[in-house]
């Protein structure tokens, strides 16, 4: 079913059943949406009303064992375990941060950061009035929560597995099977093994989509405000196809002078973005909200963890958190495997919190900023950001509020700029990981083959291009959803295996 790896030169070869395995699924989907695009819109929301109203609140139970389970190898004496031979980590630490953060969130934030809180203004949680101040103070919080720990958790429990086995037990290969393995078995090489590793591509596919729609409407829009170009399906055409050559060459460059490198621009650029919007905007406004946010936040955290809805008042907890907890799940093996590949030499201590630590401070920075500002413009009624972002797209009320600043085409363009990076960072990572997923033999000094990864760089365009030609954001939710459900299973050996690994491990004292 799949090509040995070479016995003499000890060379990446292709797995030949993941490959195939997952190419034919992308191109099945692609041309079920292109064939019969009113059946697969049909088909799409009863598969998303289905999984969010009956699974629901396994994704809540997921995300609450989940925390739990890495806080606790956090803080016992397996966080002192090094990861690799060496204690020196390969990345600096701003490097190491740059990549995690510009792979595992990208142009997504740039999309929901500004006016994710206008959807819940509009429609609290727990019976809040609508747009009323409670409304107002709650909703950015919970952009913060959705985009918290809970999230980044999700990230880090392949990301342990993953990196216990790769670079603690030396299994030369980068592949979720792997780090399963004390489940598996034997069973590893065979049929079991072969269907975790396909559902690794399954997620990875699906998860690119949602991500990929939502950068490419963030460029698509600031260009638009910027040339008045029309933002239809030409332009985003446009945007992926450029996306798609900057990931393909970034990802033949190889993940040090092209993933690393193209990482750590765009987070500079990101925070001058974040800082210009603070100085330029209503300072003080942003400031005090931010913090009454993260104090909100911080005040309800558990309510918000725990918070199922069981009575059906509302669609918030299955519009909004399900869907969260579905995509970050669904992301998690490939963020994952990325994180495990530029960890070496860091303490399982030093990965669990700086992931939690770095990932959700610099979310939350986004939407005290990015959010702080456009809830000053609804407030005032200098810009109709609730209307624009619900009824149009957050993204093109992005593009508008930004456009307001001083210097705001300057800003606009940097804005098109950090988005189109920002997109072919996290799908450059997704490239190199589904090659790595698809290869046999990986030894930890070395990566897939070039041309395998530009293949999968190319290949990612198609799902989401086809899922904007459906157009609608449920379409996009649904792609992460459903590649999500099955991860779950997957989550339950991750947890397993990984106790047997430390228990095996025995971190020093």
């Amino acid at each position: 079913m799949s090509s040995p790896p070479d016995s003499e030169s000890g060379a990446p070869s292709i797995d030949r059943f993941i490959f195939a395995g997952g190419l034919l699924l992308l191109v099945g989907v692609v041309l079920a949406i292109l064939v019969a695009p009113q059946w697969s819109a049909t088909a799409i929301d009863s598969t998303y009303v289905a999984i969010t109203t009956r699974f629901g609140v396994l994704y809540v139970a997921a995300a609450v064992a989940t925390l739990c389970f890495l806080l606790y190898i956090a803080i016992s004496r397996h966080g002192d375990l090094v990861l690799g031979s060496s204690a020196d980590p390969e990345y600096s630490r701003f490097s190491w941060a740059s990549m995690l953060f510009c792979a595992g969130i990208g142009a997504s934030l740039l999309y929901w950061g500004a006016t994710e809180w206008a959807f819940y203004y509009v429609a609290p949680p727990f019976g809040i009035e609508a747009e009323s101040d409670a409304a107002l103070l709650m909703a950015n919080s919970y952009g913060m929560f959705h985009w918290g720990p809970i999230g980044w958790s999700f990230y880090l429990l392949p990301a342990v597995g993953l990196s216990l086995s790769f670079h603690v037990f030396r299994v030369p290969t980068l592949r979720l099977s792997s780090a399963c393995g004390e489940v598996l078995g034997r069973q590893r090489e065979l049929w079991p093994g072969r269907l975790v590793d396909l559902l690794f591509i399954v997620g990875t596919i699906g998860t690119c989509a949602t991500g990929l729609g939502f950068g490419t409407s963030v460029v698509s829009a600031a260009v638009n405000r910027l040339t008045g170009i029309e933002d239809g399906i030409g332009l985003q055409i446009g945007v992926i196809a450029a996306a798609t050559g900057l990931i393909a060459f970034s990802v033949y460059r190889g993940l040090n002078q092209g993933i690393r490198r193209l990482s750590t621009i765009n987070s500079a650029l990101a925070l001058v973005l974040v800082g210009c919007i603070f100085l330029f905007g209503p300072s003080l406004f942003i400031f005090e909200a931010g913090i009454a946010s993260l104090g909100t936040v911080t005040g309800n955290f558990l309510r918000m963890l725990t918070w199922t809805d069981p009575l059906q008042r509302a669609e918030f907890v299955e519009t909004w958190t399900v869907f969260y907890w579905a995509w970050w799940l669904a992301m998690g093996p490939f963020i994952g495997m990325f994180i495990c590949r530029i960890s070496r030499g860091r303490s399982l201590r030093e990965l669990i919190l700086g992931v939690l630590g770095w990932g959700s401070i610099g979310c939350a920075l986004f939407f005290m900023v990015l959010g702080g500002y456009a809830q000053h413009l609804e407030i005032e009624g200098i810009y109709p950001v609730v209307r624009e972002a619900t009824e149009v797209s957050p993204s093109t009320a992005l593009a508008g509020i930004v456009s307001l600043l001083p210097m705001g085409s300057v800003l606009v363009l940097l804005l098109a700029v950090i988005g189109l990076v920002f997109v072919a960072t996290t799908y450059d990572s997704a490239a190199y990981t589904l090659a790595a997923g698809a290869t046999r033999y990986l030894q930890a000094d070395q990566h897939p083959s070039r041309l395998h990864r530009v293949f999968w760089a190319f290949a990612l365009g198609s799902l989401p291009l086809s899922l904007l030609f459906l157009g609608g954001l449920r379409e996009l939710q649904t792609a992460s959803l459903l590649a999500s459900l099955p991860i779950l299973l997957v989550y339950g050996m991750l947890a397993v295996s990984i106790s047997r690994m430390l228990n095996r491990a025995r971190a020093p004292r």
